[in-house]
């Protein structure tokens, strides 16, 4: 199958991190992209200035307009797994028997015509797709790139390569939600953490493992598996991987870790060549980690050390990873995409290291019931790290809400005494008459849109 040989792309959720980047890439290949989505947003309003055009109602009449012009051999839908099944566009178009293909079947499909670079993990990937993406970029290798949010580097989640070259890299954040990886061939490999995560998915702990180790043997032969220390354990891998960590004694690591202004310098430590003196553009202990692993990858396609040095130097991050909006002597606002329990103690302690002895805030929205449900024990530990704790309502996503579980039930659960929920509309009036030191807003949700009113109010 080759997705690209059809005339009109329609795109059900078009809005979505992933989706967009998808949109993008058939639109860069001179193809008809439409879409729907919910709800408009800043995503949504950059499409159609490249010339995406999108809607935001559920109208099967609209979409027979679009599709009017078309055969149906000369469609490809493209769906997220967020669309209901009830959805009225989505019943038509399957109704109609038009292709209907998942994003990530599509995105299997793209990623069997180019060498691919796949990474995955519960957390971390994002961050560490973009590092690779911009160490590759900046030794002039001809690659395409779908990451998981915003490079701030690019302004996009989608970096375009150069097809009519030969062998272009593709660069992928492998999704586990939904076993989405699993239809992708890469070349390279790479997991940064298998912690459990989507139970409502997976079941189990054993079953998110087991899904790992399904994606470690999709690698094609002769390809390359890295993977952080310990995660060889948890998976049994039996195949041949090479391990990274921050700095434990593997093959890849750094070594002499310490912050100057604020930020972290390290020698990294290498089979391949030792790089001294790191002075990494993006804060967070965790994300020292995620550049180990992206140099790793980095060196096994040939890019030298101070090619390395200076893209890491020169890495400006991704919107709503360790994201500071705010930076000066009265106020210090940091955004993070943090929804799971290790994301938000990583997160709070780099916080913590990085600036000893401020109080710290911290804002957080839980992101699903069922996760909130699943993981409740563990989340209040690692919101008990803050000086104080500030809990919106659970964001739902494609939940329905789950009885008895709600914020003020996690709030029970915390050992920490300053500790509220409250709405967004009281947060805001709180945090102006009250400012804080050190904040911090974290979560998957929604949330985002409290971010351009806290910066603005702090400056």
């Amino acid at each position: 199958m080759n997705v690209l040989n059809y005339k009109l792309y329609y795109f059900l959720g078009v809005g979505g991190i992933g989706m967009s980047a998808l949109a993008r890439f058939f639109k860069h290949h001179g193809k008809e992209v439409r879409g729907y989505d919910k709800t408009a947003s800043a995503l949504t309003k950059e499409l159609e200035l490249e010339g995406i055009l999108c809607h935001f109602d559920e109208d099967p009449a609209k979409l027979n307009k679009v599709l009017a012009a078309y055969t149906k051999s000369e469609v490809l839908v493209v769906y997220t797994p967020a669309v209901p099944v009830t959805h009225l566009e989505y019943c038509l178009l399957k109704e109609e028997g038009y292709t209907i293909l998942k994003r990530s079947v599509v995105l299997g499909e793209i990623t069997k015509q180019y060498k691919t670079i796949a990474i995955a993990g519960t957390h971390g990937k994002t961050t560490t797709t973009t590092l690779v993406t911009h160490l590759l970029k900046s030794a002039g290798l001809n690659c395409f790139a779908f990451m998981g949010g915003i490079s701030k580097n690019y302004n996009s989640n989608l970096l375009l390569g150069d097809v009519t070259k030969p062998d272009p890299l593709f660069i992928v954040e492998a999704d586990e939600y939904d076993r989405s990886f699993l239809t992708l061939e890469p070349y390279i490999s790479l997991i940064t953490s298998v912690d459990a995560d989507h139970l409502d998915i997976y079941g189990d702990d054993s079953s998110v493992k087991e899904g790992y180790r399904l994606f470690a043997q999709k690698l094609r032969p002769g390809g390359v598996l890295f993977v952080k220390k310990n995660v060889d354990n948890d998976l049994k891998l039996t195949e041949h991987c090479l391990i990274y960590s921050l700095n434990l004694n593997t093959e890849y690591r750094a070594e002499s870790i310490h912050v100057e202004e604020g930020r972290f310098v390290y020698d990294v430590k290498s089979p391949v060549e030792d790089i001294p003196l790191v002075l990494l553009g993006l804060p967070g202990l965790h994300n020292v980690e995620n550049s180990i692993a992206a140099v790793a990858i980095a060196q096994q396609l040939g890019v030298k050390g101070d090619v390395i040095k200076e893209a890491l130097r020169s890495f400006k991050g991704v919107k709503r990873r360790f994201d500071y909006r705010v930076n000066t002597r009265e106020h210090i606002y940091i955004d993070d995409y943090a929804h799971h329990p290790e994301e938000l103690k990583a997160t709070i302690s780099s916080v913590k290291r990085l600036h000893p002895g401020k109080k710290i805030t911290g804002i957080f929205q839980p992101h699903l019931f069922s996760r909130t449900r699943d993981f409740v024990e563990e989340f209040a530990n690692s919101l008990d790290l803050l000086d104080e704790c500030i809990l919106l309502e659970i964001y739902p996503a494609r939940e329905k809400p789950i009885e008895g579980v709600n914020s003020n039930w996690l709030l029970q659960h915390m050992k920490n005494k300053n500790k509220k929920c409250m709405s967004k509309e009281a947060l805001l009036a709180e945090l102006k008459k009250t400012p804080r030191e050190v904040l911090l807003t974290m979560g998957a949700g929604d949330i985002d849109q409290l971010i351009e009113p806290i910066e603005k109010m702090l400056n």
